[in-house]
């Protein structure tokens, strides 16, 4: 199978998360700028986490522009990552209502671990799936760190 499907329905659920995340701000029941205040914490908790999504978008479509098909692991592995991805909303509003407090915060981290994970299995099933797959387990960590910025070899591939 191509990865067209993949990366077209990958898109749409990220879209809806993103729709889903703005919705749940709720409008003050003030008129004046002092109300928007008590909603700092909500703003800059939605704020991180469409940063972070789009972090996700974007080496998602990139690992997908060197991919050429795909098979029944790797979409379940891209289902995994969306899973994760899909509890964004719920954190970042917790977070938010709940002015950073630790619980909020240490489960926020925590959905943001299982995505990095659930990238990194993503990102080694195309490859490796077929070769070693012990060996990608072995990388998890540093490869969820490392991906949080765009490989710019895939870029200048792309872009040539």
């Amino acid at each position: 199978m191509t990865t067209a499907r993949m990366e077209a329905f990958s898109d749409g659920v990220i879209a809806i998360i993103i729709t889903v995340m703005v919705l749940e701000m709720r409008a003050p029941r003030g008129t004046d700028i002092t109300a928007l205040r008590p909603l700092i914490p909500v703003f800059l908790s939605y704020l991180l986490s469409f940063v972070f999504l789009g972090i996700y978008w974007s080496n998602h479509h990139h690992l997908l522009q060197v991919a050429e098909h795909v098979n029944g692991s790797v979409l379940w592995a891209n289902l995994h990552l969306l899973f994760w991805l899909s509890l964004t909303p719920f954190v970042t509003n917790w977070m938010g209502e709940n002015q950073f407090a630790a619980w909020p915060v240490a489960l926020y981290g925590g959905v943001l671990l299982c995505a990095a994970i659930a990238y990194f299995i993503l990102f080694v099933a195309i490859p490796l799936a077929f070769v070693r797959s012990w060996l990608a387990c072995a990388l998890y960590v540093f490869v969820a760190i490392m991906w949080l910025v765009p490989d710019r070899r895939i870029e200048r591939t792309v872009v040539q």
